[in-house]
């Protein structure tokens, strides 16, 4: 079961997670790209918001052989947690982190000179050797070496005492439109500079650039590894891949009815008095707000489960609480309340949060606050 059973909180809101859901769907994409393919889970921002640690854990068990996190912190978070696999940073931090990198063993990525002579000057003190892996900017434009810049850094990097050059990688800007022609550019500059890489001599042992989208779209995307984040967590990598494989969201989140109250009609409620009852109403109070990632633009725009029904969210949603009407129904404190679903209430899931909000499931399963406690099933 979880970290606490949640009748012992104070504060009965909390995000359930199923970490059966996280293994099956890592298992699910160890079986798409085959044993000659392996899975980092991406565990960056706390695990999408899922906890990092728990999640890291399931995912090995399931196939997964790699970790990927964004910060050092999170590294050192993973090897504190007790995870001796290789734990890839995603991104360069400053070159004053090299030492603790080299420190903490973890994998870093290079995509500029001054950090790979941190990095050798760091690992030579240490008396290491550190594996790097090349990020390469084929078409994205965010961080990467530049296809006519490679060779030079990669001849610059092999020339540095304490590193190695274990693989190189890229990112793809379009692969959540899976028919987008852009990835298949983005595809083949990556080959191109590979191969011209191969000519002078560099070898690079594994290539990897194929994040969840990809993986699943464009096979020849898959490569030495996948990079698996948001299907990791049982959420689409795009809306246009609705349908094409068995994923299985791994959170949702729940609360329970606070208080109960009584409303006329004509009379309206919380700030702004945003909604107004034209008939007479139960009104529950549910103790969860914007606090806890339950975005305030979702006021009069959302619905809630309740007893297996449905309930519209009125009026606007505050930091700590919001309010659901009932309508005639005499619901009581304690009943518990889905706001968003898990497997099987994608309804009100975070796949249908997102397009409300017009925004992405990334974001609004890392919005959900630190405060509000996760509880792990199938640990």
């Amino acid at each position: 079961m979880g970290i606490m059973e949640e009748e012992t909180l104070w504060r009965p809101t909390y995000a359930r997670v199923d970490l059966d859901n996280i293994r099956h769907n890592v298992r699910l994409f160890a079986g798409l790209v085959g044993p000659s393919c392996q899975v980092m889970a991406v565990v960056k921002a706390d695990g999408y918001g899922h906890g990092a640690r728990e999640t890291a854990k399931a995912a090995l068990q399931a196939g997964a052989t790699r970790l990927g996190v964004a910060l050092v912190e999170e590294g050192e978070d993973m090897r504190r947690a007790g995870f001796e696999v290789p734990v890839h940073l995603l991104f360069e931090p400053p070159p004053t982190a090299a030492a603790k990198v080299v420190e903490l063993g973890i994998t870093p990525t290079v995509y500029t000179p001054e950090y790979a002579e941190s990095l050798s000057k760091a690992a030579v003190e240490a008396g290491a050797k550190i594996a790097i892996h090349v990020k390469l900017d084929t078409g994205m434009h965010r961080v990467g070496t530049g296809p006519d810049q490679a060779a030079e850094l990669m001849e610059r990097i092999s020339a540095l005492p304490g590193l190695e050059v274990e693989g190189i990688y890229t990112h793809l800007a379009m692969a959540y439109e899976p028919r987008d022609p852009f990835t298949l550019r983005q595809l083949e500059v990556f080959d191109e500079v590979c191969g011209r890489l191969e000519e002078r001599g560099l070898k690079i042992p594994m290539r990897h650039a194929a994040a969840s989208g990809a993986a699943l779209s464009h096979p020849a995307a898959r490569m030495d590894m996948i990079r698996l984040g948001i299907s990791m967590y049982g959420l689409l990598p795009g809306p246009d891949f609705n349908g094409r494989a068995d994923l299985r969201p791994a959170i949702s989140l729940r609360t329970r009815i606070s208080n109960v109250f009584r409303v006329p009609a004509g009379e309206g409620l919380s700030y702004g008095l945003t909604h107004t009852f034209d008939r007479p109403s139960w009104v529950a109070v549910l103790p969860l707000g914007y606090g806890d990632g339950l975005a305030r633009a979702l006021s009069n725009r959302w619905e809630v489960i309740i007893g297996e029904k449905r309930y519209a969210l009125v009026g606007t949603i505050c930091m700590d609480l919001c309010l659901v009407d009932l309508g005639d129904d005499q619901r009581a404190p304690g009943e518990e309340v889905v706001v968003i679903g898990g497997y099987g209430e994608e309804e009100i899931g975070v796949e249908r949060m997102a397009e409300v909000l017009g925004t992405i499931n990334y974001e609004v399963v890392c919005d959900i606050s630190k405060r509000v406690p996760r509880i792990y099933e199938n640990r």
